[in-house]
């Protein structure tokens, strides 16, 4: 046997027993007469002692242990007198009474603590060493206690786990596929699922009216911080429902996990706002409603009074920092600056300092006096003591960099508290989306998203102003999830492929096997898909995702730990029937 209890395991109701213990080295200590070895595995740190006057051949040997050696050692607890609380197991000590090294280390690349001194690209390199630090298994815990509550929650509710295909057919709306040759098929590929969209339509053509899967899915897409080539979704289905009752379904499993995994108590139903309010106020369509600093429009009100600047430009927005009027010129140029950079877009900003003596300040009060200045000001209800900042652009750009200026400042005045959690449903998308590139709509959502029946006409009218029957939810400004009420007709499925630009040929060759399945009796269904890795990253509080995945990827796509991707050999390229064009 290597052991009679973990690491973590042992209190004072042990003291006097003989135990064995497997597991790593984290750190010794060497005291002269005594050594300290702290040992670690999955579940913890137990402190053990070696005593040169009792045992001189173990303190001996003791003192030869590295960092990371894997040892058994077998002993009798004790009470500690110098007892840590920062440990479970700090009340307790192994006195060692024998030592066996299992397997020695060399020195690992960085230290296995969490205040490492590793970089991320050698911690990567050497993932299965970061795996061993406790904050990084914390979170992979994390992510095996919520897939249990998951699976526990969706089964109880009647939902049905079913597997669906990962070779699946390429399709070209959306993100790009990553593709598999077919090696009994020359020159015909499969793709890895974006999501197993049409086949949950499929499974509720079926009959089975609850369907539910944790799943893999693919994306071959820029990365940032909340996306990874391969991630995971908790993907459901239902039939013979509508929106809002796949809202409750999923406001349900959302309260359950926030109370069974982090003890909160969600009350009441989520708010719900639309799509283009969220954009007005927040601008963006995952607004952080922690805190306040919502976009006002001020076009109408300060264009046409002799300022170039806002006179050329289609759209003013400002936000209205509290208490931030005392911001020095150094402060107020490093934001100007902070607005300038290429991925927010803006020229320059715009500031109105409101004092605290009621005096008024601003970068434009060249140009407006100070009633105007003050009727700005009132606009926002500003008190003595808040800074208004103003942006202005093409309106999208600009109410995206106002979006990421309010989310600047809300985080510098720490507004946004990672122990308050806010969700919301953001419904009443569009439908349709213009690319400018293209030339033509793209779906907002996927091609399968319903629209609101009174909104059918537009399609020959106007297609932008469509409503989409989709719906996100959103968490402290994360978008956990998003789903939609699925078309379940062939004639308005056709329909949605004219107006995307599908020739009646391109539909059938990609989606026939979809539209075909609509003519034997398509229940109504509609269905969502949760960002399992998103979610967890957000009970974790932390923002990458890939710190909540066993083996991501880097920012490039690549696994550094196995070098991958890699070229493949001649002959395997010749066995798939392709050549490499670089």
């Amino acid at each position: 046997m290597y052991r009679t209890h973990n690491c973590g395991q042992i209190r004072m109701e042990q003291v006097g027993e003989e135990v064995t213990l497997s597991g790593w080295v984290q750190k010794s200590r060497d005291l002269g007469g005594m050594t300290f070895v702290d040992m670690r595995d999955r579940y913890g740190l137990t402190q053990v002692v070696f005593n040169m006057e009792t045992r001189s051949d173990l303190c001996q040997e003791a003192r030869k242990l590295g960092r990371e050696y894997v040892i058994q050692v077998s002993g009798k607890v004790a009470e500690r007198s110098n007892k840590n609380p920062q440990m479970p197991t700090g009340d307790i000590e192994i006195l060692a009474e024998s030592l066996k090294i299992l397997n020695k280390s060399e020195v690992p690349p960085f230290t296995i603590e969490n205040n490492t001194d590793g970089g991320d690209d050698i911690r990567m390199k050497y993932r299965y060493l970061d795996l061993r630090r406790p904050e990084v298994r914390k979170n992979l815990m994390l992510r095996s206690e919520m897939s249990i509550e998951i699976r526990k929650y969706m089964s109880e509710q009647g939902f049905l786990e079913v597997e669906t295909p990962v070779l699946i057919k390429s399709t070209p709306e959306g993100a790009r596929d990553f593709v598999v040759p077919s090696r009994m098929n020359p020159g015909e590929f499969y793709a890895l699922p974006q999501s197993p969209q049409t086949f949950k339509q499929l499974l509720m053509v079926a009959g089975f009216d609850k369907y539910f899967q944790i799943v893999k899915c693919f994306r071959d897409e820029d990365l940032r911080a909340d996306r990874q080539p391969e991630f995971t979704q908790i993907d459901c289905e239902m039939s013979f429902v509508d929106r809002d009752e796949i809202l409750e379904a999923f406001e349900g499993l959302t309260k359950h996990l926030f109370r069974s995994i982090k003890n909160v108590e969600m009350e009441g139903q989520f708010p719900k706002m639309d799509y283009s309010e969220a954009m007005s106020r927040f601008g963006n369509d995952k607004p952080d409603v922690r805190f306040g600093m919502e976009i006002s429009e001020m076009t109408s009100l300060v264009q046409g009074k002799g300022f170039q600047v806002f006179d050329a430009l289609e759209y003013v927005g400002a936000i209205c920092a509290e208490g931030c009027a005392g911001y020095s010129r150094k402060q107020l140029d490093a934001l100007t600056d902070w607005v300038k950079r290429p991925q927010i877009g803006m020229k320059g900003l715009v500031y109105v300092k409101y004092n605290e003596d009621g005096s008024v300040k601003s970068s434009v009060d060249k140009f407006f006096d100070e009633a105007a200045l003050k009727q700005w000001l009132g606009m926002f209800r500003a008190k003595p003591g808040d800074l208004l900042f103003l942006l202005a652009g093409e309106r999208n750009l600009t109410l995206k960099a106002l979006s990421e200026l309010r989310l600047e400042m809300g985080s510098r005045l720490e507004l946004r508290d990672p122990n308050v959690f806010k969700p919301l449903w953001v419904v009443d998308f569009p439908l349709l989306d213009w690319d400018e590139e293209t030339g033509r709509f793209h779906a907002m959502h996927h091609p399968f998203t319903s629209p609101y029946e009174e909104d059918i006409e537009l399609f020959n009218t106007d297609p932008g102003k469509v409503r989409a029957k989709a719906y996100d939810l959103v968490i402290n400004g994360v978008e956990i999830g998003g789903g939609s009420i699925r078309i379940h007709d062939e004639a308005l499925q056709s329909k949605m492929f004219d107006n995307l630009g599908f020739t009646a040929e391109e539909a059938r060759k990609q989606f026939g096997f979809l539209m075909s399945a609509f003519r034997y009796g398509a229940p109504p269904h509609g269905g969502i898909a949760f960002g399992f890795d998103r979610l967890v990253a957000l009970f974790a509080g932390i923002e990458s995702i890939r710190d909540v995945i066993a083996f991501p990827k880097n920012n490039s796509g690549r696994d550094v730990m196995i070098d991958t991707p890699s070229t493949i050999s001649g002959e395997q390229l010749d066995e798939l029937f392709l050549k490499v064009k670089l």
